[in-house]
């Protein structure tokens, strides 16, 4: 039997903030807040980052992998939609990644941000379609909970 073309998997991770659930609302609706936390990284640099925060908004980040890094010189580009946005509440996108000019997946990635005392409880549910080449389901995740932590930036004590 030939092996599936596609690879589907669906992840979750939880996260508690110090913050209101406005604030870490905020983290994701801001360009300038979500760029820091999302985009910024010491193994590439930003070719393009670019939102429209809104359902039926775009957000776009091209990045190209520095030197010393297994990728160095390819670029990895991310194409999503906003699908549904709650204030404080809630953030669902669609999005498409590309390796170089290779797709390499497909992803609904949905936020929830709960109240919780005086900070928010943060619900990430991934579900993705890994195309040959993919980064698969294990890195994927490793990379999210990467973001979710360096969120936590936003929020200094």
């Amino acid at each position: 039997m030939e092996r599936p073309s596609v690879i589907h998997n669906t992840f979750v991770i939880q996260r508690s903030y110090p913050a209101s659930p406005e604030r870490v609302f905020a983290a994701f609706a801001d360009a300038a807040k979500k760029r820091r936390w999302f985009a910024e990284s010491d193994h590439h640099d930003i070719e393009d980052f670019a939102m429209d925060f809104r359902v039926g908004g775009q957000e776009r980040a091209v990045y190209r992998f520095k030197g010393g890094t297994p990728f160095a010189g390819v670029v990895l580009s991310a194409d999503g939609i906003y699908l549904d946005i709650v204030p404080g509440r809630r953030v669902v996108s669609g999005s498409t990644m590309s390796f170089g000019d290779k797709r390499i997946s497909a992803s609904l990635v949905t936020i929830e941000l709960l109240p919780a005392g005086q900070g928010t409880e943060l619900i990430c549910t991934h579900q993705g379609a890994f195309f040959e080449g993919a980064d698969g389901p294990a890195m994927r995740e490793a990379g999210w909970r990467k973001l979710l932590e360096r969120l936590s930036t936003e929020f200094p004590s």
